[in-house]
């Protein structure tokens, strides 16, 4: 009879501890040490046994950081009012964003487009990642039009919500015109900042926003983590 690799025993031993309720969501699990001394093995063997439970969705780990128990999807809703912050919320989870980089520059072809805007016209670019309950479920990129928010830098620096930074341009109120989703591999550096593996699926939206008046304000990319979000259709 055939022996079971002693890698497997291990990740099953830890499966269990996690359904089982000795490690919650979010927590981190012993080190790769710890673990090599407990079960008598060297961190290679425990190596090939957390890669499996990563693999199953069971654990994720952060470069540095160490090997974590995977949060239950969160649910986010796409409709015609796609508020970051309101939707973690909803979910039972702590929202947060973490400002990646602002900066002011020639549109492409594509974002001048979708924002409706002149040739030579400037946008602001807000790149970040959305997190909730501390572990990243996105990484966004939004592009505004620059002349009617010229305050937008300082305020997205400052509070780092889309919302409160369109205040500042008199945009009281925006709702999404069409979204777009497509799956997609996780790159190299899409996955060291979602702390997910290279070629993990994630799933890209396009969007729009426009103001009251259906003036575009805003060109949206966000790429989710394929195994942290459940994305639902909001029929408002």
């Amino acid at each position: 009879m055939a022996r079971t690799p002693i890698w497997k025993s291990i990740a099953a031993t830890l499966s269990g501890e996690i359904s089982g309720g000795l490690y919650m969501p979010g927590d981190k699990l012993p080190t790769e040490a710890q673990l090599a001394t407990r079960f008598g093995v060297n961190r290679h063997t425990v190596r090939h046994a957390l890669s499996h439970l990563v693999d199953q969705g069971i654990v994720h780990t952060r470069r540095g950081a160490g090997a974590f128990v995977a949060q239950s999807p969160t649910d986010y809703p796409i409709g015609k009012r796609v508020r970051f912050h309101q939707n973690v919320a909803a979910a039972g989870r702590i929202p947060a964003k973490e400002v990646l980089s602002v900066e002011t520059r020639l549109p492409s072809s594509t974002e001048r487009e979708a924002l409706d805007i002149e040739a030579g016209a400037l946008v602001h670019v807000y790149e970040g990642l959305s997190l909730a309950d501390g572990q990243p479920i996105a990484l966004f990129r939004s592009v505004f039009p620059a002349a009617r928010f010229p305050e937008m830098p300082r305020a997205l620096q400052s509070s780092a919500s889309v919302t409160d930074a369109l205040r500042t341009g008199g945009v009281a109120d925006y709702t999404r015109t069409s979204t777009r989703l497509t799956a997609k591999a996780a790159t190299a550096t899409q996955a060291l900042h979602l702390r997910i593996a290279e070629g993990a699926p994630i799933l890209r939206s396009l969007g729009v926003n426009v103001d009251g008046e259906g003036r575009p304000v805003e060109y949206g990319r966000s790429w989710f983590a394929g195994d942290r979000v459940t994305l639902t259709l909001d029929q408002e």
